[in-house]
């Protein structure tokens, strides 16, 4: 009987000969295998007291950062939340008190924030999509946790510190040409 493809084999019960009934063979070439990665480099580092080489784009931890005047640059137009492909940020949008012109950029501001790193999958779309570089990715790992509740980062996590000396340089994270444009204060974009 033949089958639908020409990928089939016939079976047969051959009988094993006296060296393939006792696995001597087959064990002492697992030994050798075995022994031979005593030998090898390791691909495994000791985490904590060794940390291993990052490239100088790698995604990791978000961070909303803040301009030269220690405001916040989101403005909340939710166009990371838009181009998120895993829907992984969630914003809320509120207008400045004349009182916190200090505080935000804009009249309309994120009150609330969040992303949840179990959902996002560090595309860099959020980053890309903002038209305030309010948002990057920074060389920083993700914390473990065991609890899902701890990776829905808001606010109180993503906004960088005031403190001018405690911000994250995220130059590498930018394009020569968004250098340059940044130069030109002609342009709306970049008065503060």
């Amino acid at each position: 009987m033949t089958g639908f493809t020409k990928r089939s084999k016939v079976v047969t019960n051959r009988k094993m000969s006296f060296w393939e009934s006792i696995y001597l063979p087959a064990i002492l070439n697992g030994m050798r295998i075995t022994f031979s990665h005593f030998f090898t480099k390791k691909a495994t580092l000791r985490y904590p007291e060794e940390n291993r080489e990052f490239s100088e784009i790698y995604r990791g931890r978000h961070v909303l950062k803040r301009d030269d005047e220690g405001r916040e640059r989101c403005t909340a137009c939710g166009l990371c939340a838009i181009a998120c492909p895993a829907e992984a940020i969630t914003m809320v949008a509120a207008e400045r008190k004349p009182a916190e012109e200090h505080l935000y950029r804009e009249e309309k501001y994120a009150s609330k924030f969040e992303i949840d790193l179990l959902r996002c999958i560090f595309c860099g779309l959020c980053e890309e999509a903002c038209p305030k570089e309010a948002i990057f990715l920074t060389k920083e790992i993700v914390r473990a946790g065991y609890k899902r509740d701890i990776f829905i980062y808001g606010k109180d996590e993503l906004v960088e510190p005031a403190d001018p000396s405690m911000r994250i340089d995220v130059s590498k994270r930018q394009t020569p040409q968004v250098l340059e444009f940044k130069k030109d204060k002609y342009q709306k974009h970049n008065v503060h």
